[in-house]
């Protein structure tokens, strides 16, 4: 054995005896504090996961499960908590996606200690109590709060534990903020940790690239222990697969918000297939295409008819109809393409009624807009991108074609897609028969190539044209559908019970 094997191995031997364990697990503990905490299956092995971490040194362990069933308060706040009722000289750092996020729980766990000082013997002192760093009166222990990007310097860290370090949609999506996420852990995070030091992330699986994903397939991957939990067992007993909460083929989770097997085929069906496959199953799939569905409903009789001036009246009533444009006005062989589309709402369902698509210049591409109004002249509001060549036609239509709104996009190609999928998976986008609409093979085919395509030009007027019809009047406050967002609340300690 070498001198320095020697050393450690009496450094241990002097090393101060972890207090007795009073509570057996972190839920144990939290019904004491709390006799209101719920208990699930999902939370029996995620305690059991976490009383493995602490005794394990240099432990790792990813935790995924769907939003809103308590995995966070039971691992960030629950946890940390339990663990320094043993180790009280336990140094722990809490991050997440926000600092402000990643402070409320040190917040919260330190005021658990203030009123409940005799039945946890722990107390936090006076001169070191701030919501974003504390520390225990007597001891070495605290806790330490950093959103994704903030600096460890000087602080080492005994307990490291990583909730959400992902926001949203738009943060997985950008490869800019995984990087970013993924440097702040090999360059801040894992340097400041102690031999020894386990670290826990609880996380929902937004991306396939996120930083469990990552953390996965870096060549130390293996360290990893994984508990995921989906939301509807999905495992193929033929295949020898089982199921970690031991459920049939297509159970639910029971769930600790008391969601109903009725209320998780809502979420399912609202959330669409690649949501419910990320959030909620926890197997994200990469970019390649799935985003639109192979067969889109169809209609066959037209809900119109042709007026003597060439005009369209809508024989059904329909709550709205709209013009949605993407332009690029070029006109040489390699250019993009201008699409015009129109679409009527009524109800639950969006049809599409018509769209031109052709490589114009600047003056054919303002005749296209003129005769689409004239052809649809239900279609009262004509929405164009306020971007690229955008501004230059809706300044050239602005006085002689009424009901011009300028849109200023919200992220991404990919992520406006993603926005509108639940609607389209639901079967509410229905498309004209090719006999009625022959161009309408341009848009299926770039909607099954999607993002990977040559051309995107149609797609990108269907997501903003949709946007409009089913996302917009939720802000207006029309009582117009929901959408996945809404259904996917990240777990928060603000509004979040104790679980």
């Amino acid at each position: 054995m070498s001198a320095l094997d020697w050393a450690e191995a009496a450094a241990r031997m002097f090393e101060p005896a972890a207090a007795p364990r009073r509570w057996d697990t972190p839920g144990d503990m939290a019904r004491a504090l709390d006799p209101r905490t719920v208990q699930t299956p999902a939370l029996d092995m995620i305690d059991a996961a976490l009383v493995d971490l602490l005794d394990t040194p240099d432990g790792r362990l990813i935790i995924s499960m769907p939003p809103q069933e308590g995995k966070s308060q039971r691992t960030s706040r629950r946890f940390p908590l339990w663990a320094l009722t043993q180790r009280p000289d336990l140094r722990v750092a809490i991050a997440s996606y926000a600092h402000d996020v990643a402070r409320r729980w040190g917040r919260t766990i330190r005021d658990d200690i203030t009123q409940h000082t005799d039945l946890l013997r722990l107390k936090i002192r006076s001169d070191l109590s701030a919501q974003h760093e504390w520390q225990l009166e007597g001891h070495e222990g605290g806790v330490f709060s950093v959103g994704i990007g903030g600096g460890l310097t000087g602080r080492p860290v005994d307990l490291a534990i990583i909730d959400d370090p992902i926001k949203d949609r738009e943060q997985a999506d950008s490869p800019t903020y995984r990087e970013r996420t993924w440097a702040w852990w090999t360059d801040v995070m894992s340097t400041r940790l102690a031999p020894g030091a386990p670290v826990v992330l609880i996380l929902t699986r937004w991306h396939h690239d996120d930083l469990a994903g990552r953390l996965l397939a870096a060549e130390d991957g293996h360290r990893w222990q994984v508990i995921n939990i989906p939301a509807q067992a999905d495992h193929d007993p033929v295949k020898g697969e089982t199921d970690p909460l031991g459920r049939a083929p297509g159970e639910y989770m029971r769930s600790a918000r008391g969601t109903t097997t009725v209320q998780w085929d809502a979420k399912r069906i609202q959330s669409g297939p690649r949501t419910w496959a990320s959030l909620f199953q926890g197997r994200p799939s990469p970019e390649s295409g799935g985003i639109f569905p192979a067969d889109w409903p169809r209609y066959t009789l037209p809900p119109w008819v042709e007026q003597p001036d060439g005009s369209r009246r809508l024989l059904d009533d329909f709550d709205t109809v709209i013009q949605s444009w993407d332009l690029t006005f070029k006109d040489t062989a390699s250019s993009d393409y201008v699409v015009g589309q129109v679409w009527g709402r009524r109800g639950h369902e969006a049809w599409l009624l018509d769209m031109v698509r052709g490589r114009m210049d600047f003056t054919a591409t303002i005749q296209a807009v003129k005769d689409m109004r004239a052809r649809w002249p239900q279609a009262r509001a004509v929405f164009i991108e306020d971007k690229a060549n955008g501004p230059a036609v809706i300044a050239s239509l602005s006085q002689s074609v009424p009901g011009i709104v300028p849109v200023e996009p919200d992220g991404g190609k990919y992520v406006r897609a993603v926005a509108i999928q639940p609607f389209t998976a639901a079967g509410n986008v229905k498309l004209p028969d090719s006999q009625l609409l022959p161009s309408v093979v341009h848009l299926t085919t770039e909607a099954d190539d999607f993002p990977n395509g040559k051309h995107d030009d149609t797609v990108d007027a269907l997501t903003q044209a949709l946007n409009q019809l089913y996302l917009q009047p939720i802000l207006a406050g029309d009582g117009g559908l929901l959408t996945a967002e809404d259904l996917l609340d990240l777990d928060d300690v603000e509004d979040l019970g104790d679980y």
